[in-house]
């Protein structure tokens, strides 16, 4: 079953998922990673050029084809519990967990010139603040179990997601 990762954009999905994919030998697949690769464009490019509910739907794809993959680690893009589909893909086929981090901690980690959509000329510290607001509802209905980020490493996490997903 594969071990789905959700929460905001520098909350650590990639870069723990990766990490916990190279511990356990499972395969790693980024579902933004899998958009770009279907769309033949950059995730900024298809929010340019498609729009926001096109990229959802390109998502959606990749969520549904990742489900199929036994005992991968799944990073999701930031807004994929944003649909009750993508919701529903991820937790009948696998644990999901939410990997949590405070607005200014992924700001940090983001730094300011991104090259994300939905932090254009914005203050990044802000606006995941009023994105993570929007958003938290969703990420605790979708979640199976939830891990802060905050204060541990990449290494600390991807242990305690080894032991949820084997307990499982």
């Amino acid at each position: 079953m594969p071990l789905w990762l959700i929460g905001m954009m520098g909350s650590g999905k990639s870069t723990v998922g990766q990490a916990l994919a190279a511990r356990t030998g499972k395969p790693f697949l980024d579902t933004d990673l899998l958009v770009e690769d279907a769309a033949g464009l950059a995730v900024a490019e298809v929010f340019e050029e498609e729009g926001e509910a096109a990229f959802r739907i390109r998502e959606s794809e990749a969520i549904r084809a990742a489900a199929v993959i036994a005992e991968a680690v799944v990073a999701t893009g930031g807004g994929a519990v944003l649909l009750d589909d993508n919701v529903r893909s991820m937790k009948s086929s696998g644990v999901v967990v939410w990997l949590q981090a405070d607005p200014v901690t992924l700001a940090a980690r983001i730094g300011h010139t991104t090259g994300r959509p939905l932090l254009v000329d914005v203050d990044v510290a802000d606006r995941l603040s009023v994105i993570l607001e929007g958003r938290k509802s969703a990420y605790e209905t979708a979640a199976d179990h939830i891990v802060a980020t905050d204060e541990s490493t990449v290494e600390e996490v991807a242990v305690l997601l080894e032991t949820l997903w084997n307990a499982s």
